[in-house]
This record gives C-alpha cells, sequence and structure tokens, in this order.
C-alpha cells in the first residue's frame, strides 16, 4: 500500500493542501510551527480516525472552519487502486472507503499507519498501556479474529465492573465464564504475536545495537502459576472493596530485558531509543512480510536525537522494509547522508503550505 494523492482541509495550520507523494521515501522540512506534524497528523487521523497530539479532535480542526476532510488515493501491491476519506465536524465522523460508508476499523485495515517520534521511546520506560497498545496494534494487523475477541472481553470486564460497583455478586460468575472465555484468547493471541515479533526484533536491534542477551518476558495480567479462573475467584473479596477487576488482559504488560536486566534501568537513554525503534520497525516487517500488507510509516523528528551513523543506518533499514515512509525535521541536513537514496521527495513546508523541492 502507497499513498499516490493525499488532500487535507482545515486541519490546524494547513487549510489546504494536495500533495502527490513518493512511494518510497518522503521528506519533509520546515521550521518549528510550520504545519511538518500537521501533515503526518493528517495521515495518521487517516488511518487511525484520531489523532496522536491531542485527545478531542476539535482541538485539529482549523480554528474558524467547522470541519476538517483529509481524503487520499492509494494503491496496494496488487495494483488495485482505491480511495479513503474521512471528515470530522464538532459532532460526527464519517468514514468512506470508494465512496461506500465505512467503520473505524475498516479504515485502519486499509491504511495501518506506524507512528515513532520523539517521545516513543517512552514505549520501554513509562507505564504499561503504551505497551499494551503496541502489542494490539500489532495483533491487530495481524490475526483479524483478534478485534472481534478484545471487544467481547471489553463488554464482560464492563459488566463485571459494574457489578462490582454496585456490590451485587449474584452474577458475578456468569460475568467471570465470559471474562476467562475472551480473556484467555486475547492472552493467548498477544503471547503468540509477541513470540513471531521475537525473532525479527532481534535480527533489527543487532543492526542498531551490540546487545548479545535481549530477551522478552509475557505477563498476561495475572499471576502466571494460577489459573485466571482462580485468580478471579481469589480476588473477589479485593474487587468488592474497590469497585473494579485487578486482574485481567486489561492489565497485560511485556519487559523487555538485557543481560537479564531491565532495558529501562540498564541501558542508556540513546540505547533505549534504538530499541524502542527495532520493535517498531520489526512490527512493520512482521506485517510486510506475513500479510503483505505494506505500512505508512510516519518518523516525527526522531532524527534530531540520532547520531550520525544512525541517521544513516535507519534510512538504509528502511530501504529494505520497502515501504512508505514520511519523516520530518526542520531541515534537510538533519536527515543525514542522502546519498543512498535513489528514489525520493522532499517537501518544505512553511505556514501550512506545502511545497515539493525535491523529486528523484
Amino acid at each position: 500500500m502507497s499513498l499516490q494523492k493525499l488532500d487535507i482541509y482545515s486541519l490546524r495550520n494547513i487549510e489546504r493542501a494536495s500533495i502527490e507523494p513518493s512511494s518510497t521515501i518522503n521528506l519533509i522540512t520546515g521550521e518549528n510551527g510550520s504545519g511538518k506534524s500537521s501533515l503526518l497528523e493528517a495521515i495518521f487521523v487517516l488511518g487511525r480516525a484520531r489523532s496522536f497530539r491531542a485527545t478531542n479532535i476539535k482541538q485539529v480542526i482549523q480554528f474558524d472552519k467547522n470541519e476538517l476532510i483529509i481524503s487520499a488515493q492509494l494503491i496496494h501491491k496488487t495494483g488495485q487502486s482505491y480511495h479513503l476519506g474521512i471528515q470530522f465536524s464538532g459532532k460526527s465522523c464519517d468514514i468512506r472507503i470508494n465512496q461506500q460508508n465505512s467503520r473505524k476499523a475498516e479504515l485502519a485495515y486499509s491504511l495501518p499507519v506506524l507512528l515513532i517520534h520523539p517521545k516513543s521511546y517512552k514505549l520501554l520506560d513509562a507505564g504499561p498501556q503504551i505497551r499494551r497498545e503496541f502489542l494490539d496494534w500489532g495483533v491487530f494487523n495481524y490475526e483479524d479474529e483478534f478485534l472481534v475477541f478484545w471487544r467481547k472481553y471489553k463488554k464482560a470486564l464492563q459488566q463485571r465492573n459494574s457489578l462490582l460497583k454496585a456490590k451485587n455478586t449474584k452474577q458475578i460468575n456468569v460475568w467471570n465464564t465470559e471474562l476467562v472465555q475472551y480473556g484467555t484468547i486475547v492472552s493467548n493471541y498477544r503471547k503468540e504475536y509477541l513470540q513471531k515479533l521475537k525473532p525479527v526484533f532481534l535480527e533489527i536491534s543487532q543492526y542498531f545495537l551490540n546487545f548479545k542477551n535481549i530477551e522478552f518476558k509475557y505477563l498476561a495480567g495475572w499471576e502466571d502459576t494460577v489459573s485466571f479462573t482462580d485468580v478471579l475467584v481469589n480476588e473477589l473479596g479485593k474487587d468488592l472493596k474497590y469497585g473494579y477487576t485487578h486482574s485481567g488482559p486489561h492489565r497485560c504488560d511485556f519487559q523487555l530485558t538485557v543481560d537479564g536486566r531491565l532495558a529501562k534501568d540498564f541501558v542508556s537513554r540513546g540505547q533505549l531509543k534504538l530499541l524502542m525503534l527495532s520493535l517498531k520497525l520489526a512490527q512493520v516487517k512482521l506485517i510486510n512480510i506475513e500479510k503483505n500488507n505494506t505500512v505508512c510509516v510516519l518518523i516525527d523528528d526522531l532524527t534530531a536525537e540520532l547520531d550520525t551513523p544512525n541517521k544513516a543506518k535507519l534510512l538504509n533499514y528502511l530501504l529494505v522494509l520497502n515501504c512508505q515512509v514520511f519523516m520530518s525535521t526542520t531541515e534537510l541536513e538533519n536527515f543525514g547522508d542522502l546519498t543512498n537514496l535513489t528514489s525520493y521527495k522532499v517537501f518544505h513546508v512553511e505556514h501550512g503550505q506545502i511545497e515539493l523541492i525535491k523529486n528523484t
């Protein structure tokens, strides 16, 4: 998949813009506040129906407008061409694929978008929620049935929590059964995905770093020596006291260790960024290989925090991945040596205006 044409209307300081990006590497330059990140945000919104810079989509709509529109013409590896469009107003979200009304999940399958930005290193350094989101995005794009079971699990969890808050235990066993059934499936999908991701990640991490002993540890969200059913029964008193379910896949996490120690406590900040980068690129490669569905990679100003050798490594690896990439920074020189890039485009953004300045 690659974007052939992208149209943006009324997103932040981009009043109206239309570009025809390269199917490989797209480099975006411009001063801070010029609209570089807004261009990446538009692509992200088109693929995820949400922003990575704001919790409320209203904040993304240009201040004097009532709605934003993003549309694109895409082409799949098979040669099939299709059209995506999304329109946000203050009250509604309309999604269309090939002129047909569609849902957010269908949009996400049509345009898999992976974002890497300066705060992405928190993947290994922050709380477990960001790692669950990392896992679930990968499983969502890898296993077609995952979303169905995850939604059923969430529904059962909401029902059980409602009973706990009301101190009503009459139907707890019914929802325990649902929780265990769907929670076990969700957990198995995540665990299997992490196992498939590991060899791809190890290969890429060796490309950027020289760590010899890197391991994953999957944490299901409950003590692995006890069955999920027994955990729910044993923790009922605590769950009733606090009014929510303490254990389950909604508490899932994973740890990354280097030489037997947690990476976040052992490696440098720069090495942590490269480990994060390796994890994200491993997701892209796994989807490309196993699902034949090319991910669109967005990299927002990460090059500012990479040294020259690693900038070159990143660019070279992105070429090997053979997918469409959009990278932003303030100056073209910040991308490092571009001599190995045989085909790419450079766009300059200024006051929300996007101009193609180089096409090779």
